[in-house]
């Protein structure tokens, strides 16, 4: 027997789970539960589950602390903090079989409470929650990996009232309902998830719909709030961090070309890297920097991802003789899940924004750049006779 879910929405708003068995053609209704009748508690259950899935609410987000108590004089807490993929803040307020009545006025505060939050404080909030839970993991790394940035200095975190409230439930009051309705036509971010638990014999389904504002309602798009002053603040930030690298560049380049050529046409940048051509189109020499390390690397981005993969993986056969010749190990990063891969060595603990950092960076970058080129040049020769053969 082959058995099939759907969801059948009524116009009244009512929403029945249906099982489809396609032997007999027919549909069989899935009972709807609550939480409570199945044992299960907002804390322990639907909060640990948003937490480690919060993409169940329609988007990607990064849960930087739970059952967040650091209000000044106030011992109120909020579920679930979060950001939001532009760097707005996320407040998600949890509720089991009824919202309540007072959730939107909570929720609210709780708001007006992070709106305060400045970037140093989100980032201090968030390592204190992956010291707690991820065995201390750096949260700049984790965050300029959720933004896709190579530095922190590069991301803006919690600008002016763009603070966001999820409210989330198994069902909602009408007064609470009326009342987001209302606030959202003053560019206040709230948006409602109703959580239906299912069983079906021994297996339990959840459902998590948005239904204020529905996705499909124009009018009640959430606009962006304008800037203020810390969005100044933070493009003051960017700034001393493109000044900051330029300089350091600058320095690296000048102490870089009296030992080598790699770099000898190549001007300071602003950026976080700088790169030159290893002979094969797509595939450079990069150098890169944050404000928590620095490093070389072969980048491999040609536009067909399978060039890069059958790149990687030739070099990968020859690891042994290329970890030799470098003199110490790489490394090594297919990157399934992306067009490029990379090969590299780096060094942790320098920020160029310290130029007492500045001399060990440029001869660790300059001494392994040499190195790496070295020990890839007869590979990367032998690479591109087979490219020159798919081409």
């Amino acid at each position: 027997m082959t058995v099939r879910i759907v969801m059948i929405k009524f116009i009244s708003g009512s929403i029945i789970m249906f099982k489809i068995n396609t032997e007999t053609n027919s549909i069989e209704e899935i009972p709807e539960k609550s939480f409570s009748e199945l044992g299960f508690s907002e804390r322990k259950h639907l909060q640990e589950w948003l937490t480690k899935t919060p993409s169940a609410l329609g988007e990607e987000l990064l849960i930087i602390q739970k059952e967040f108590d650091g209000f000044d004089e106030t011992r109120e807490r909020l579920d679930l903090l979060a950001l939001d993929k532009q760097g707005s803040l996320v407040v998600i307020e949890n509720k089991l079989d009824d919202s309540g009545r007072d959730t939107v006025w909570q929720a609210l505060k709780y708001a007006s409470y992070c709106s305060t939050l400045s970037k140093t404080k989100i980032i201090e909030i968030y390592q204190t929650y992956l010291n707690k839970h991820e065995n201390s993991i750096s949260a700049e790394t984790k965050l300029t990996e959720f933004f896709g940035s190579d530095d922190i200095a590069d991301i803006k975190l919690n600008e002016g009232q763009n603070q966001r409230i999820f409210l989330v439930a198994g069902s909602f009051r009408k007064e609470v309902t009326s009342t987001v309705l209302w606030l959202l036509n003053y560019n206040i971010q709230l948006q409602c998830f109703k959580v239906t638990p299912y069983q079906m014999e021994d297996k339990l389904l959840l459902d998590v719909e948005q239904i204020i504002p529905l996705k499909e309602t124009k009018e009640y798009t959430i606009r962006i709030a304008e800037k203020n002053s810390d969005e100044i603040q933070t493009i003051t930030e960017q700034r001393t961090s493109q000044i900051n690298r330029n300089n350091f560049w600058k320095y690296l380049l000048e102490y870089a070309n009296k030992k080598c050529n790699l770099y000898q046409n190549i001007s300071p940048s602003k950026d976080s890297w700088i790169s030159t051509g290893s002979g094969i189109s797509g595939i450079s020499y990069n150098i890169s920097i944050s404000r928590e390390n620095c490093r070389v690397e072969l980048y491999m981005q040609r536009p067909n991802a399978q060039d890069n993969k059958i790149v990687f993986e030739y070099l990968l056969k020859e690891k042994d003789e290329i970890e030799n010749k470098f003199g110490e190990p790489l490394i090594w990063l297919r990157l399934d899940n992306k067009k490029a891969c990379r090969i590299k060595c780096e060094m942790q603990g320098v920020n160029y924004y310290n130029k007492e950092d500045w001399k060990k960076m440029a001869e660790f970058l300059t001494d392994r750049i040499m190195k790496l080129e070295q020990a890839m040049r007869e590979p990367l020769a032998k690479v591109a006779k087979q490219l020159k053969g798919r081409e």
